[in-house]
Parts: C-alpha cells; sequence; structure tokens
C-alpha cells in the first residue's frame, strides 16, 4: 500500500502573484491516480529548492513539512479504518470536506465500498452483490417519486411503508427481498445514526414482513449417501463433490474452504486429529473434530506445504457452478449449493443428539441463536418424541399400578 503512495509539492512559476511569490502545490499519487491540493503557502521562485521539493526559508519549510507530515497521518488513519486510500477521498478528508454521506444513496454507495473490501479478504461476496439489487431497489422508489436523492433527516415513518408497498405490488418481490431491502434500507440509517447524522431510526416501527414457510436447506442422509457412492467423471464436478462431502462433515463454508492452510489441522493428546481455525465471515474460532469421512478426503490434498491452501478451490461462482452441476446430475431436486453442505452438517449434528453449545462451537458461530436454526423439526423427530412420550406414560402407568 505505501509504495504507491506519493507526495510531490512544486510551485506553478508561470503564476507569480503581484507580491512575487506563488503558490506551493502537492501532486499526491495513489494506485496512479493523481490529484492536485493546494497547501496554503507561497515562497518566491528564487526561493523554492526544486530538488529537495522543499523551501530555502526555514518557517514556509517547517510548514511544508507538517503539511506533509499531516497527508502521511490522514492516509494512515484512512488506510486502517477504510481498508483502502483513493486520492479523492484524501483529499477531501485533508481539506475539511465532509466525509459523512448526509444522503440516503451517497451513505448506501459508502456502505458498498466498504462491504466490496471486507469481501475481498473474507474471499464470500455474496453480501456485496446482494446490495447491489438493495440499493438498486431504493433509487428505483426515490425515481417513482420524482426524486433523484433524499437526505437522511428526511426519511420518515410513511417513507418506510411505502418503500415497503413498492416492492410488493410495483415490484413483486417475495417476502424474503422485501425484508432483505427493508434490513438495507435499516443498515443504513443506523450507520447515519452512529455516525450523527441523525439522532434516532424514524423506520423503528416499520415492521418486516412474516417470514414464508422455511424451505429445505440441506439434503437428507439417503441424498448424501447418494453422492458419497458416485464419484464424478468430470475433475471439476469430482472436486466439487468431495468439497461438498467434505463440508457435510465439517462444516465448513467455501470461504473457510478455499483459506484452510495445513496449519490449521492438528491432532489432540489422544490422537484424534481436528480442524481448528478462525471463520472468515464471523472471525469466530470453530473447532471440528475429524469424521473419517472428512480424513480420507484431506488425504486426498496438501497437507504438508504449509504455504499452499489444502484444497485447489477455483473461484466462487465456477465452483457454485459445478455443484449445482452435480445436484442436477445426482437428480436432487432443490437448487444444490456448496452452503447446502453447511446446513447440512449442522442438522445432521443436532439430530443426532449433539448439544447446541457443542454444534455452536463446531460452527463457529458467534450466537447460539445461529445454530438453533439447524433445529428442524422433522417427521422423524416428531415420531421418536412421541414413542419417548408414550414411553414415559406406560412407565408411569406401571408404577401407579405397582
Amino acid at each position: 500500500m505505501r509504495s504507491t503512495f506519493k507526495i510531490l509539492p512544486y510551485i506553478n512559476k508561470k503564476r507569480i502573484k503581484p507580491d512575487g511569490t506563488c503558490a506551493v502545490l502537492c501532486r499526491v499519487s495513489i494506485d496512479g491516480k493523481n490529484i492536485l491540493i493546494t497547501t496554503g503557502i507561497t515562497c518566491r521562485p528564487e526561493d523554492w529548492d526544486s530538488k529537495k521539493g522543499g523551501i530555502r526559508t526555514a518557517r514556509e519549510n517547517n510548514r511544508l513539512a507538517e503539511f506533509r507530515q499531516n497527508l502521511e497521518r490522514t492516509y494512515d488513519r484512512l488506510l486502517k479504518e477504510q481498508g483502502a486510500v483513493s486520492a479523492e477521498l484524501l483529499k477531501n478528508a485533508v481539506t475539511g470536506v465532509a466525509r459523512i454521506p448526509q444522503t440516503l444513496l451517497q451513505g448506501g454507495e459508502a456502505e458498498r465500498e466498504r462491504l466490496k473490501i471486507r469481501s475481498e479478504e473474507i474471499h464470500s461476496t455474496s453480501t456485496y452483490r446482494q446490495s447491489k439489487t438493495t440499493q438498486l431497489n431504493l433509487q428505483q422508489f426515490l425515481q417513482s417519486r420524482g426524486m433523484e436523492d433524499i437526505a437522511f433527516a428526511d426519511i420518515t415513518e410513511e417513507f418506510g411503508h411505502s418503500f415497503k408497498l413498492f416492492l410488493k405490488k410495483d415490484l413483486g418481490y417475495a417476502t424474503t427481498h422485501v425484508n432483505h431491502c427493508l434490513c438495507w434500507l435499516n443498515r443504513l440509517i443506523y450507520i447515519a445514526v452512529d455516525e450523527g447524522v441523525l439522532r434516532c431510526n424514524p423506520l423503528e416501527d416499520v415492521p418486516y414482513e412474516k417470514k414464508d414457510p422455511p424451505k429445505m436447506r440441506h439434503i437428507s442422509r439417503g441424498e448424501l449417501r447418494r453422492i458419497m457412492a458416485t464419484p464424478m467423471e468430470d475433475e471439476k464436478v469430482e472436486l466439487a463433490r468431495r468439497m461438498f462431502i467434505f463440508s457435510s462433515f465439517t462444516g465448513l463454508a467455501y470461504a473457510d474452504l478455499r483459506n484452510l492452510y495445513p496449519c490449521h489441522i492438528g491432532k489432540t493428546a489422544e490422537g484424534r486429529p481436528y480442524i481448528r481455525k478462525q471463520r472468515e465471515k464471523t472471525n469466530v474460532e470453530a473447532f471440528i473434530p475429524l469424521h473419517p469421512v472428512a480424513q480420507r478426503i484431506l488425504s486426498l490434498y496438501n497437507t504438508e506445504d504449509y504455504s499452499r491452501p489444502v484444497f485447489p478451490l477455483p473461484i466462487r461462482d465456477i465452483h457454485w457452478f459445478e455443484v449445482h452441476a452435480l445436484g442436477v446430475m445426482m437428480g436432487i431436486e432443490q437448487n444444490l449449493s456448496h452452503h447446502c453442505a453447511r446446513h447440512t452438517f449442522g442438522t445432521l449434528l443436532l439430530s443426532e443428539g449433539i448439544s447446541i453449545e457443542s454444534a455452536a462451537k463446531m460452527m463457529g458461530h458467534a450466537n447460539i441463536n445461529s445454530t438453533q436454526v439447524y433445529a428442524q423439526v422433522t417427521d422423524g423427530k416428531i415420531s421418536k418424541d412421541m414413542d419417548q412420550l408414550m414411553e414415559r406414560r406406560n412407565s408411569r402407568k406401571e408404577a401407579e399400578t405397582n
């Protein structure tokens, strides 16, 4: 990052002021893009040292040195806060131009830039890609009202209700996407509250839509067995099959698999292999004792070279395509995705009686509420619970009889 950041002070000798001085300017280059910043310092052309990029008179030269230090400090701060710095952003920060967006769409674009940087860090673009659609829907709603943008201060509860109605009736979106859009809108407003642009969220009383009954997000044991028993001739689909099986027994998401290195694999004192790794999405540590099936798959790939990842995974979109192709070949009705394997892992854990606390640790959940999603009620579980209830009743009757 620092190698792309350059500061070049200079003077414009063609524009001499009536008092015989000229302005000291500063050309800032970041990633090959230049921008001009006025320092507010002047000097006589004969006092300018072009070789050193400084002024021969001590007072003005000290001011120029302070200006350069301020540029460098601001660059370091922005880099730490946002992960990336543009020349325009640096100029705005130095010259005092407001960095905090005051309008809704501007706030959305700023948040999308942050999500883009974050998606590159964690190698997961799902949230960033989804924000493109939700941001576009906000823009469409404002255009339907004859507005290019709206100030955060002008947003009212009526705005939220009307936006929800627009999504449902005009755009015809289902409940899930309507809630995604409301979540994005609330996200931007809460950011404005945190930045001091608003005192409170005016949409707190705008309810989300009642969720539709959840669709099956995991596959059955029988379907998993069929996938395990059916190797693929195509190398790419075969890799997708193995990764799907591996995640079904470890719960690792695509981003976690892509960044899985041999250093994350260890053994307990009893010799039981495990994976211990910070999850890319939440940065919460997951501890996963390895199932024999997962061990066999692991043995086929890199477990020695610590400089390379374990699995030779392609980029996310290509991998998603191969997993989908696997589902089609196996005749699985639902649209198969790699994340379905993670849901399968969570569902299998709880259906086998693993405690929800242990499941949360293995899946690297920051909140146990996330793990409760996998406690899905199935016909088999209902029957099992009913059998247990009948056994308890029969036991009580026998006790009373005796």
